[in-house]
């Protein structure tokens, strides 16, 4: 069972996540840290918060992705994507995959990320300076 594996409103720690996958058997962590940027090259205009919303069933999805991540790559994770209303420069996901050797660890720790963005459903409303927004599909 994934020592965390979720979705969340709470500001994201990266630390947690480590602290949550570190063991003796574990010789590398490899991490990943996704933050609400200024600018997004689909749209015209400064990029001043992001609204992440979710369904309902996006936490179980997260989990189902990392305990099949995990599985597949002999490593422990920790996952969350946050939702809400963030500003420029705050995480909106946090990974960190844990096992035996850097290979595994970064393995799981892309898959794992690549799999949340394509599978979990959560959508972001981009808001942008001029007070205008814009949707952008599953995030």
């Amino acid at each position: 069972m994934p020592a965390i594996a979720t979705v969340s409103d709470a500001p994201l720690s990266l630390d947690a996540h480590v602290a949550a996958v570190t063991g003796p058997a574990h010789g590398a962590v490899a991490t990943f840290v996704g933050l609400v940027r200024d600018h997004d090259p689909s749209v015209e205009g400064e990029v001043v918060a992001l609204e992440y919303s979710a369904h309902p069933d996006a936490a179980a999805v997260v989990a189902r992705i990392v305990a099949e991540v995990e599985a597949a790559h002999g490593a422990a994770l920790a996952l969350t994507h946050r939702v809400g209303l963030l500003g420029v420069g705050e995480p909106a996901i946090v990974a960190a995959a844990a096992s035996a050797h850097r290979a595994e660890a970064f393995a799981a720790c892309r898959e794992a990320v690549e799999r949340v963005k394509a599978e979990v459903p959560v959508w972001k409303r981009e808001v942008l300076a001029d007070g205008s927004h814009t949707w952008v599909g599953i995030a």
